[in-house]
């Protein structure tokens, strides 16, 4: 069983070395564990999981080696595999008695049954004792734990009285610590501190232990040395694409502003619509009369700042490629000629896109920026596209 779990966890791309199965077994082996599946599941997380990414995971391998649930359909990058319905068959006519295949049959089957969870879900806000409709415990409803019914979907529970519910569904922490998924704040966080270069900055107000011990040994006497503070010695420079289709970005990017105000102590940021052109702004409520010229910045920050711009890039292509192709003024240059220079100003730069990804090939506009910013340095608004758009910072 154990080495099932560990082959299972590989499968699913979470990174568990020989070295730390044998610490699991270990621990197994010195009674670390006592006679309970928790303490099991806690042991064992904590020995074999080092990225809180694969936590969700490794719940659902864990899950699914010990408890006997199923996995999510695609839960190896592949989609559900329909089983032929003579197998199906076969298989429930060895587990079923004929009077509960015909209670299944009657009630519409497989699909019918999922198709009933996903109603009741949506209009049920109470828990439900008893009862025959509603998702709850004790009853004969098909949908909860602890009650009875042939075609039952059991939901929570680690195990069910009958061992006849045709899909075990249980709740699963950090479910949206996936590398792939939109985070919050903290998570964020996370990920920018990929971009770190440290340096010694301000008043000596910090004990240099090795200086003191190297200078108390040559001295003679104690020989106490201060030195400055390590800081993020990063400089960034951030352009949040504000209003339009943006809207529906919003808490993303708030979650985002906020992360990046919080870790880089050096930032500073502006605000544009749609595309860059010859000026930007501070506040969002004076943006029509308290502009910043785009030159201007482009002569008050030096090549060395990280610049990172936040947009979903979709919009008309005429409002980058054309002169007077903005949508809010007239604009004597096009989009396109303020990003070109940009990008021949500084080395460092990045576009994070909240869009999903695999959608950036049907808009053109997006196609037009990546052509001038380069493919390689436009990433998904994810725990792991903004990793990646941090190690390209770094570089």
């Amino acid at each position: 069983m154990f080495q099932t779990f560990f082959e299972d966890l590989r499968a699913a791309k979470i990174p568990v070395s020989i070295r730390e199965y044998l610490t699991l077994i270990e621990a197994l082996d010195k009674g670390v564990v006592n006679d309970s599946v928790d303490d099991f599941y806690f042991v064992s997380r904590a020995a074999l999981v080092k990225d809180e990414r694969d936590l969700d995971k490794f719940d659902q391998v864990f899950g699914h080696v010990f408890r006997g649930m199923d996995y999510m359909p695609d839960f190896f990058g592949q989609d559900a595999v329909d089983l032929p319905e003579d197998w199906l068959r076969a298989q429930m006519e060895k587990l079923l008695s004929p009077e509960e295949m015909a209670e299944i049959e009657a009630a519409g089957g497989f699909d019918a049954l999922m198709e009933k969870l996903k109603e009741r879900l949506e209009n049920q806000d109470k828990r439900h004792e008893g009862g025959s409709k509603n998702i709850g415990t004790g009853g004969t409803s098909p949908f909860g734990n602890n009650g009875y019914n042939p075609e039952g979907i059991r939901i929570g529970q680690n195990k069910g009285r009958h061992g006849k519910a045709v899909k075990v569904w249980d709740k699963r922490q950090f479910k949206n610590l996936d590398g792939d998924r939109e985070l919050g704040t903290r998570n964020i966080k996370v990920a920018l501190r990929r971009l770190r270069k440290f340096a010694r900055e301000g008043a000596a107000e910090e004990l240099d232990l090795a200086g003191t011990i190297k200078g108390t040994a040559k001295q003679g006497w104690l020989d106490i040395q201060m030195r400055p503070e390590r800081r993020n010695a990063v400089k960034v420079l951030a352009f949040f694409d504000i209003g339009g289709s943006m809207d529906s970005y919003v808490k993303q990017a708030e979650e985002l502003f906020s992360a990046v105000r919080s870790e880089f102590k050096r930032l500073d940021y502006f605000y544009f619509h749609n595309c860059l052109y010859e000026h930007v702004w501070k506040d969002n409520m004076r943006r029509m009369r308290e502009v910043t010229p785009t030159w201007d910045i482009m002569h008050k920050y030096p090549s060395d700042y990280r610049i990172v711009i936040v947009g979903d890039a979709a919009m008309s292509p005429y409002e980058v490629t054309m002169r007077g192709g903005s949508v809010e003024h007239w604009n004597e240059e096009a989009g396109a000629v303020w990003l070109k220079r940009l990008v021949d100003i500084y080395d460092h730069l990045v576009w994070i896109n909240p869009t999903q990804k695999e959608y950036w090939q049907y808009s053109q506009s997006t196609q037009i920026i990546q052509e001038i910013i380069g493919e390689d340095r436009m990433f998904p608004m994810t725990l792991s596209g903004i990793e990646d758009a941090m190690k390209v910072l770094a570089r």
